[in-house]
């Protein structure tokens, strides 16, 4: 007699089941329809999950944010999901959502630092693409602690200037800056090996010293052919102890430079007034690239202690004040030298 009410009961019991599997499937397992991808969004460090739901609903990654945040309890994965840029190219069923999440799959940036970058440069490129903030990225390039662990060759002095090897990297949003600064320091020691470093000796100086040379050929010359002649030049003024003259050191160690090299600059005493202190400066001055690090401990067999710009951006090389007072006379005609030497 009570079999047909049962009957009824347990069909609808499996009717309401099916209704509400079925609405989970259409919040939980099907991707948005109807959206345009790719989509892009930015993960921040300490964003809730309740925060990071709202956002993937918000930009219809993802149908429901509360089965999301059920998917995400229920997986165990609440606490797990990484900080940075990620790109969805397609609908994805929340389910790869929530590993891509997991997994840290986020989205790389091809970011290059030019030759003859100083760490300044470099920061404010980098907070720019929003990859680390400039303030701490400098703390960590000016923090002797931190310089200590990167198992450099030498001790490269009180701020990484130098060995930030320029490159392009692949970078993702919102970096530790010590990841970034690791992988900068890791190319440097690819280029600059020890084998490489113990050939500063027999030319007189030191490894570091070898990066300094490095870094102010960097910012003499970009010609590649040239590099080894100016390397020349500064090898031999070192040796006979003139000065080098070197613009750009006068240049790195004024602060605010508004780029008009003045001859009152020319006789302000700082450090890095290679016009009036002898030797090299204290610290690199930029951040120099493989063929200015090469140079700097292969300069050309030449007698040259003189070069002055073509304004073509080559220079013309002389051995003595005679031949140079011509060709400084013949190039820029008498006026404010770009490099009197």
């Amino acid at each position: 007699m009570n079999l047909l009410p049962r009957n009824k009961l347990l069909f609808f019991g499996v009717f309401l089941l099916f209704v509400l599997l079925a609405i989970n499937y259409w919040f939980s397992l099907r991707p948005p329809s109807q959206t345009l991808f790719p989509k892009t969004v930015m993960i921040r460090k300490g964003m809730s999950l309740r925060a990071i739901s709202s956002l993937l609903e918000q930009e219809k990654i993802i149908r429901s944010r509360t089965h999301f945040i059920g998917m995400a309890n229920l997986t165990g994965n609440k606490n797990k999901i990484k900080s940075g840029e990620y790109e969805f190219l397609s609908p994805s069923h929340p389910w790869e959502v929530l590993d891509t999440l997991v997994d840290g799959q986020v989205k790389r940036s091809l970011v290059t630092i030019v030759e003859g970058s100083t760490l300044f440069q470099i920061a404010r490129l980098l907070e720019e693409l929003n990859i680390v903030e400039k303030k701490a990225f400098i703390q960590k390039v000016t923090s002797a602690a931190f310089i200590s662990l990167l198992d450099l060759p030498h001790s490269p002095g009180p701020t990484l200037e130098g060995y930030l090897f320029p490159d392009t990297y692949h970078l993702t949003k919102e970096m530790d800056p010590e990841k970034v600064i690791q992988m900068m320091i890791q190319q440097f020691k690819k280029i600059f090996t020890p084998e490489l470093a113990h050939g500063a000796y027999p030319l007189g100086i030191s490894p570091r010293e070898a990066v300094i040379l490095a870094s102010i050929i960097e910012k003499e010359t970009s010609l590649r052919e040239e590099k080894p002649l100016v390397s020349a030049v500064f090898h031999n003024r070192l040796k006979k102890r003139i000065p080098l003259q070197s613009d750009p050191t006068v240049i790195y160690g004024i602060i605010n430079f508004d780029g008009n090299l003045k001859r009152q600059d020319l006789l302000r005493r700082t450090p890095y007034n290679t016009y009036l202190i002898q030797g090299l400066p204290p610290t690199p001055i930029c951040n120099p690239g493989k063929d200015s690090l090469l140079a700097a401990l292969s300069p050309a067999p030449v007698p040259y202690l003189y070069f002055v710009s073509k304004n073509d951006g080559s220079h013309h090389f002389s051995s003595t004040m005679e031949e140079h007072g011509r060709a400084v006379w013949k190039y820029q005609k008498g006026g404010l030298r770009k490099v009197a030497k």
